[in-house]
C-alpha cells in the first residue's frame, strides 16, 4: 500500500455512513456486491462489479477522492485519483 496526498486531506474522525447500503442500487432495485465508504462524505455505494458502479459513479460526480471497503473484516482503502490503494 502506498500513501498519497488525498489520504492525508481525510477528514479524521471519518465521516458516518450515509446509509447501510447502497441507496442508488434500492432505487434501481438491485443488488449492491461489495460495498463501499465515500471517505468524504460517508456515501455508501456499490463497487465496479455491481452493476450499477455507484462507488465509481460517486466519485465521477463529486471528486470524493479516497473510499474504503464497507465490508465487515476488511480495511483497506482505494484514491480514485491515484488508481491505488492507499
Amino acid at each position: 500500500m502506498s500513501e498519497c496526498l488525498h489520504v492525508a486531506e481525510m477528514p479524521r474522525p471519518e465521516p458516518a455512513p450515509l446509509a447501510d447500503t447502497c441507496p442508488e442500487c434500492l432505487a434501481d432495485g438491485t443488488h449492491p456486491v461489495q460495498l463501499r465508504l465515500c471517505l468524504s462524505c460517508g456515501h455508501v455505494g456499490c463497487c465496479d462489479s455491481s452493476s450499477g458502479r455507484h462507488a465509481t459513479g460517486h466519485f465521477s460526480s463529486t471528486g470524493h477522492p479516497v473510499m474504503r471497503t464497507f465490508e465487515p473484516g476488511e480495511a483497506w482503502r482505494w484514491c480514485f485519483v491515484d488508481g491505488a490503494i492507499v
